[in-house]
C-alpha cells in the first residue's frame, strides 16, 4: 500500500501529511468552560494514545478557557468554531494549535484575511470541515441532495478562500454518516488538491455499530493509502474512539506499539472456557505497549501451528492448556493457571 503523497502541516508538535505516521484524533465531550473537566478527559484520551485533540469554543469564555488548558496537557489543541472570527482570534491568542472552521461561515473577505493572518503569524493551520449538514443552499440546489460531488465542492469553495488570501495550511475533512458517501467524497478530493485529508465517518453510532461503520470506512481508504490523520466518531466516552482508531491504524501497520491480539471463535472441540479467558487476557494487555502478536487458541491439536507466527500464546485442552511460542509448545499449565503463567512469561519478553 504506497500513501498518497500530500503537503505536510504542522499542529503543534504533530506532523500531518506526508510520510509522517497517521495520527489519531478525538474530540472532548466536556463543557470546554470547565477547565478541570476538560483537563482530566483530554489527560485520559492521551493516556489512550491520542495525537491531537478537538473541543468546542461556543462562545467567548469557552476561548478563554483554552488559555488554562493547554498549560496543562501534553499534546495539540485544536479549536472547533463555527461563524464566529473574534472566538477564533481569541483561540489563537490562548494557544491553540490549530483551528476547525470552514472559511465560507466566518463572513467578509476581510474578516478571513485578517483570521489567516493571525494563523500565519502564529504558524497554525486551519482545517475546513465539510460534512452532510453543512452544505451551502446553492451547492444543495445545484446537485439536488448530497452527494460526493457537491461535498467536494464544497471544500474546494473554502480551500480557494483561504489561497486567495495565501493561506496554503491546510487539513480537509469531507464526512459523511452514509458510508458509500463518504468513501467516494475522500477518494475525490485525493484527486482534486494534494492537501491532508482528515478521516472520519460522521456520526457513526454507539460504539458497536459505529466501530463496525468506522472500520469499513476508514479501512477502505487507508488500504488504497489515502488518510493522513484520522477520528472515530463513537456516542460514548472518546477514550474508546482512540481505542478503536489505534486498533484500525495497527492492522494496517501504521502503529507498531501495542500488542497484535488474536483468538480462535471456538468450536465443538473446544474444552475449556476459551471466550472468558480471551476477554481476560486481552482486558490484562490493554495497556501493554510491547509489539508483539499473542494468540488464545481453543485447540491444543492445531491451536499453535494455526498461530506459528504468534510470538506468544495458548492452547486449551481438556482442563488445561499449552503455552507455545512461535508454533513451538514450551509449558504445559493447568486450565486456572493458564492466563497467569501467560502474562508472566509476556512480561519477560
Amino acid at each position: 500500500m504506497e500513501r498518497r503523497k500530500t503537503k505536510v502541516v504542522k499542529v503543534g508538535n504533530v506532523l500531518v501529511g506526508g510520510d509522517n505516521r497517521i495520527s489519531v484524533q478525538s474530540m472532548t465531550n466536556t463543557d470546554t468552560r470547565d477547565v478541570e473537566a476538560t483537563i482530566k478527559q483530554i489527560r485520559k484520551l492521551q493516556d489512550a494514545g491520542c495525537d491531537i485533540v478537538r473541543c468546542a469554543v461556543l462562545d467567548m469564555e469557552a476561548a478563554r478557557a483554552i488559555k488554562k488548558i493547554v498549560e496543562k496537557i501534553d499534546i495539540p489543541l485544536v479549536a472547533d468554531i463555527h461563524f464566529d472570527y473574534k472566538l477564533a482570534l481569541e483561540s489563537i491568542k490562548n494557544g491553540v494549535s490549530a483551528l476547525r472552521i470552514n472559511p465560507g461561515n466566518i463572513g467578509s473577505r476581510e474578516k478571513v484575511e485578517i483570521l489567516a493572518k493571525a494563523c500565519m503569524e502564529k504558524k497554525i493551520p486551519i482545517r475546513i470541515g465539510v460534512n452532510s449538514g453543512s452544505l451551502s443552499k446553492e451547492i444543495l440546489q445545484k446537485y439536488g441532495k448530497v452527494v460526493p460531488e457537491a461535498l467536494v465542492e464544497s471544500a474546494l469553495t473554502h480551500i480557494k478562500i483561504l489561497e486567495e488570501v495565501n493561506f496554503n495550511d491546510i487539513v480537509v475533512s469531507i464526512k459523511s454518516s452514509n458510508i458509500e458517501t463518504m468513501i467516494n467524497s475522500y477518494r475525490l478530493a485525493s484527486q482534486k488538491f494534494d492537501y491532508p485529508l482528515h478521516l472520519g465517518v460522521t456520526e457513526a453510532g454507539t460504539p458497536w455499530r459505529g466501530t463496525i461503520k468506522s472500520a469499513i470506512g476508514l479501512g477502505a481508504l487507508l488500504s488504497e493509502g489515502i488518510g493522513d490523520t484520522i477520528r472515530v466518531s463513537l456516542t460514548g466516552d472518546p477514550v474508546e474512539e482512540i481505542k478503536v482508531g489505534r486498533e484500525i491504524l495497527k492492522n494496517f501497520g501504521q502503529i507498531k506499539e501495542g500488542i497484535e491480539f488474536i483468538s480462535c471463535p471456538t468450536c465443538g472441540r473446544t474444552q475449556i472456557d476459551l471466550i472468558n479467558i480471551a476477554k481476560e487476557v486481552e482486558n490484562r494487555l490493554e495497556n501493554c505497549n510491547k509489539s508483539i502478536k499473542v494468540a488464545v487458541m481453543g485447540c491444543v491439536v492445531n491451536g499453535p501451528g494455526e498461530a506459528k507466527d504468534a510470538d506468544i500464546g495458548i492452547a486449551g485442552g481438556i482442563g488445561e492448556g499449552l503455552i507455545f511460542r512461535k508454533g513451538k509448545i514450551v509449558k504445559k499449565v493447568k486450565e486456572e493457571d493458564l492466563v497467569e503463567e501467560l502474562i508472566k512469561i509476556i512480561e519477560t519478553l
